[in-house]
């Protein structure tokens, strides 16, 4: 499957922004789907995840009551709505596939799949 995420940019903080990644290739309800975040000089870092049905979802510490996930089987697409955002949330964001038979994965070599990500930027 290939996966092209969108949506980064600038944003100040306390701002929101809405990430986008549109899968095409592969049947999109096959994958349990995540975002990875990856900030310069750090790891590869977990964000969220979502089941292949949009029943259940996962969040890291840091973005929970602040970051939704959610996909859209119909469209292809798995989005992140990113409210409240702070400069530590400023990395490049990657999204991910990985086989349903994971209810749920924070562990990217478990995801087979990755996009290119996007940019994104929270500074006033």
């Amino acid at each position: 499957v290939q996966l092209q995420a969108s949506g980064g940019g600038l944003v100040q903080p306390g701002g929101s922004l809405r990430l986008s990644c549109a899968a095409s290739g592969r049947t999109f309800s096959y994958y349990l789907m995540g975002w990875f975040r990856q900030a310069p000089r750090k790891g590869r870092e977990f964000v969220a995840d979502i089941s292949w049905d949009g029943g259940s979802t996962h969040y890291a510490d840091s973005v929970k009551g602040r970051f939704t996930i959610s996909r859209d089987n119909a469209k292809n697409t798995v989005y992140l709505q990113m409210n409240s955002l702070k400069p530590e949330d400023t990395a490049v964001y990657y999204c991910a596939a990985a086989p349903r038979t994971y209810a749920y994965s924070k562990n990217p070599p478990q995801y087979n799949y990755w996009g290119h990500g996007t940019l994104v930027t929270v500074s006033s």
